[in-house]
């Protein structure tokens, strides 16, 4: 069984625990960090020294941690094609476009927007950087909803690791008060991925807890 540790408002944790629900494995996850604390402590930082979440451990092996790495960790071991293509220039497909979505779209929207619309107080938020931000990642969205028009899923015709890296953050762009730009394919996608009963579970959570007013 893995374990978990992470609360499930973190994005990064929504990430993971879709994969694993996807996958269908057994798992206990721990509260750890935000509100909850816990990723301070000497032996949570022994798993990692960064003290951030998610970490996993499977069965007897070492601690993970990293989002990224956890994921493909997981589709390496318990995934299979097309999730997870064993042809390794399929792979690397699937892989290209995983990361563009965690390093491009998830840095361009998480701490600009999400966190200054959310977890800043009105009077503290800059309107300004606020849209300047969003047209930033609207501009990589059209590259998402571009696909998306040509394509059932980022990396192809088939749901892949590529979606849980840029769908469990569009729960959140869909549903926090900003302005957003017409993208048929990207929002015909995304009511696609509500469908999903593990994206409702694990991605579709209230974030009321990091509501700053």
């Amino acid at each position: 069984m893995l374990q978990v540790w992470g609360r499930k408002t973190s994005s990064n944790v929504q990430a993971l625990m879709w994969c694993i629900g996807e996958l269908g494995l057994p798992y206990q996850r721990y509260d750890i960090g935000h509100k909850y604390g816990g990723n301070d402590t000497p032996e949570f930082l022994a798993m990692n020294p960064n003290g951030l979440v998610p970490v996993i451990k499977d069965l007897h092996g070492p601690a993970l941690f990293e989002t990224g790495a956890i994921l493909r960790y997981l589709s390496g071991s318990y995934a299979s094609a097309p999730f997870w293509p064993e042809d390794i220039a399929q792979r690397t497909q699937v892989d290209i476009w995983a990361e563009w979505a965690k390093t491009s779209v998830a840095a361009g929207f998480t701490a600009p927007i999400f966190w200054r619309v959310v977890r800043t107080a009105a009077r503290d938020r800059d309107p300004q950087a606020i849209a300047a931000a969003i047209q930033r990642l609207t501009a990589l969205l059209r590259i998402a909803d571009a696909r998306l028009a040509q394509h059932d899923y980022l990396a192809g015709n088939d749901f892949t690791l590529a979606d849980i890296q840029l769908g469990h953050l569009l729960y959140r762009y869909y549903d926090i008060a900003i302005d957003r730009a017409d993208l048929p394919a990207l929002q015909r996608y995304y009511q696609r991925l509500t469908e999903r009963p593990a994206y409702r579970e694990h991605v579709m959570v209230s974030y009321e807890e990091l509501r700053v007013v």
